[in-house]
């Protein structure tokens, strides 16, 4: 059932996730990606509302857990998830290990796709 769920969510954040995309991209165009840079600010802050009610109401079942951070969360920007492992990293004191995880999750994943890009260019 968990899965259904994280599927439902999923498809709600990924069409809000180009939606927003699209409304920002006809409003500030395209030189600059502002319509992700608002995504993953706002999926960052609604992930922090979301976690935090979790943590202090409690009262949320399991299932609306995932439906509203893996599911609409997940599809509407991960970096949510990256942002709230960073600050649980860094509010348990784990500040080297949260340090870490930040500059390791940007750059190896900006090499990945530079590798990524090699590799095709190489075979095409």
């Amino acid at each position: 059932m968990g899965y259904l769920i994280v599927f439902l969510g999923g498809g709600v954040g990924a069409a809000l996730r180009h939606g927003i995309n699209l409304a920002v991209a006809r409003m500030l165009g395209t030189a600059f990606p502002y319509g992700t840079l608002l995504i993953n600010i706002s999926g960052s802050f609604i992930m922090g509302l979301v976690a935090a009610y979790f943590a202090f109401k409690g009262d949320a079942s399991q299932h609306w857990r995932l439906f509203l951070t893996t599911g609409i969360l997940g599809g509407y920007t991960t970096f949510s998830a990256f942002s709230l492992d960073a600050a649980l990293l860094y509010e348990r004191g784990e500040i080297g290990l949260a340090a870490l995880y930040v500059i390791a999750s940007v750059a190896v994943s900006i090499v990945g796709l530079f590798a990524g890009l090699a590799l095709v260019r190489h075979f095409a």
